[in-house]
Parts: C-alpha cells; sequence; structure tokens
C-alpha cells in the first residue's frame, strides 16, 4: 500500500533510528511512502497554544503540499505522535471552522498553496502497519521471531487519544502495538501505564516533574518483567532513554531499561541486521535485553562516548548530536 509520509524533524535527528528501521522493513510489509517535499516543522505540541492561526497554518503548509504532491493516495502519514497529532488536528478543525480555514488558505496563498480540508486521511504509522498492512501478513513475514522477550509497549499519551475520524485504539487500554509484538513472536507484558505521559518537554523546562514521570514508568515496565520498552513516539523515547541516567541520578536508583521503537523489533523479527535498524544509538545499551533472542547487536553508542556536561542552571543536555554524526 502506498501513502504520502511526513518525517517530522525527530526523525532527521535523536530519533533517527526510527527513520532508519523504517526504511529497512518498509519493502518487506509492501509499503511505499512517498516524502512530502519541502515540509517543514509541525510547531510541535506547544506552538498551539501560543498562537493558534499561525500554528495552524504552519500545519497547512504540509498538508498543502501532501495534497498537491500525492499521486495514487489520500493517506498521510507521521511517526511521530506530535506530528500526527497537529495534521490530524489542523486538517478537522478547519474542516469545522470556515473562518479559520479561509484564514489559514489566505496564510497559504502567499506561498502558492491551498488545502481542502479532508482530501486527505491522516494516519499515524502504527495504525496502517497494524490495521492495513495486517498482524497475519506480517507474522508471515517473520524469519527471526522474538521468542522470550518480554516488552512493555508504551503508547503515551498522545497517540490514541485524538478522535477527530474515529478513533483506531482504545485510549485507556489500546492493545495494537501489543497485538503486533505478539505477531513478531515477542511476549508483551501487562502493565497498567502504556498510556501515561512521559513528561513531554518538562524534562527541559522542570526536570524534577519529569524525572518522576519517567521513573513510575520505567518502574512499572521494571515491576511487570520487561526487558525493554518499545514505544512509537520520539519525544517518549527520547525522554525514557536519553534522560534515565539523570533519572537515575536524581533517585539514587539503577533502573537499566532499553527504550526501542517497535519498528526496530519489527527489523530484527524481519531479519535486519541490528545495526541497520540504528540499534546502538540508544543511551541505555538494548544489547544485553536483545541476547535472550540472541540478536548481535552493537554496543549502546552512549555508553562508549563522552557525553557533553550539564549546563550551568543544571539541567541534563543528553549530546544528542554525538548519536548521529
Amino acid at each position: 500500500m502506498k501513502a504520502m509520509f511526513y518525517p517530522g524533524c525527530s526523525m532527521q535527528r535523536n530519533a533517527r533510528p526510527y527513520l532508519d528501521s523504517l526504511q529497512a522493513i518498509k519493502g518487506d510489509i509492501d509499503l511505499e511512502l512517498q516524502e512530502i517535499a519541502d515540509w517543514n516543522c509541525c510547531g510541535a505540541t506547544e506552538y498551539m497554544s501560543v498562537h493558534r492561526v499561525a500554528a495552524h497554518s504552519l500545519v497547512g503548509r504540509n498538508l498543502a503540499l501532501a495534497q498537491h504532491q500525492a499521486t495514487g493516495t489520500d493517506l498521510l502519514t507521521a511517526g511521530c505522535s506530535a506530528c500526527y497529532l497537529n495534521l490530524a488536528k489542523t486538517d478537522a478543525q478547519m474542516r469545522e471552522d470556515a473562518q479559520l480555514k479561509g484564514t489559514v488558505n489566505e496564510a497559504l496563498a502567499a506561498g502558492g498553496l491551498a488545502y481542502q480540508p479532508g482530501r486527505l486521511k491522516v494516519r499515524h504509522l502504527l495504525d496502517i502497519v497494524c490495521h492495513d498492512i495486517g498482524y497475519a501478513a506480517i507474522q508471515a513475514k517473520v524469519v527471526k521471531p522474538l521468542h522470550g522477550l518480554k516488552v512493555a509497549a508504551y503508547y503515551g499519551c498522545q497517540v490514541v487519544r485524538p478522535d477527530y475520524d474515529g478513533r483506531w485504539d482504545s485510549h485507556e487500554r489500546p492493545t495494537s502495538m501489543d497485538k503486533l509484538l505478539q505477531a513478531l513472536g515477542a511476549e508483551p507484558v501487562d502493565w497498567s501505564l502504556k498510556t501515561q505521559c512521559c513528561g513531554g518537554h518538562m524534562s527541559v523546562i522542570g526536570p524534577d516533574v519529569a524525572f518522576g514521570l519517567i521513573r513510575r514508568l520505567i518502574h512499572g515496565a521494571r515491576e511487570a518483567g520487561a526487558d525493554m520498552v518499545v514505544t512509537l513516539c520520539p519525544m517518549c523515547q527520547l525522554n525514557l532513554d536519553a534522560y534515565q541516567v539523570e533519572m537515575n541520578k536524581h533517585f539514587h536508583t539503577d533502573y537499566q531499561v532499553p527504550v526501542l521503537y517497535f519498528t526496530q523489533l519489527m527489523g530484527l523479527a524481519l531479519g535486519k541486521p541490528a545495526k541497520e535498524l540504528g540499534i546502538g544509538k540508544e543511551f541505555v545499551d538494548a544489547a544485553p535485553a536483545l541476547a535472550k533472542i540472541q540478536a548481535e547487536a552493537p554496543k549502546a553508542e552512549a555508553t562508549k562516548r563522552k557525553r557533553r556536561p550539564k549546563a550551568s542552571d543544571g539541567l541534563p543536555m543528553p549530546g544528542m548530536e554525538s548519536r548521529h554524526d
């Protein structure tokens, strides 16, 4: 199947393993992605509350570009929860609010663009993988089942909660990623925190609050018996992985719970080399957990390189640029 693809800023940098693993597996699962040419940042989670019209215009430009570039598909997908939410929200609110639609299109006209809301169906990548490609089709492609690997599927607080065009999973107890993990041969653990917030950008503006949320999630996953956490959101992966060391220092704990993307586990099950999937780019080393499935994974780069020092105000400053140079 084919879809327009909005990668978003995170996939170009700190979430590069998400993009790399997606590119590695898309051919195996018969997924054709047409990246939007000249896309721009979606504004992430904060901009909508700062300037509504400007924020929708920023997102509307991506929708307009996708609409005009699409060939043979009306689907638009994103792997980032914030990107997906913003694209879906702008499309829905432009449909419902004629004044907003006119104002946004007036702004887009300055660049020779226009967007007709409703022309595209905005879907999250996980939704398409699970419900369009399907669990059975994916299971049929598995060559190295992940038997013996216990995984906590973590959805985060954004992706299953919007209800613009019909919710595709439960907003309290989603199961789509759990079913995907089962199709790959892994064992999803039963835990109650799969849609709890990771702290988002609080890791930068209020680290004490974020550390409490991160600790709750990591502790919950470990208590449930998980070898690792698997997510679909770059911000969730960043907080739980990159800030886990700082959280341990803050609470005098010693959690070592690796956090990977669902596409990386798909790649392993489909027989792709770990390095091709970006495994080894994480901060908390995934190699010990992956040894349970006899996967040869490179040692995490974060354990081999010196990290940037903290800023003078004491905020944690993970050296993201060192992960993907």
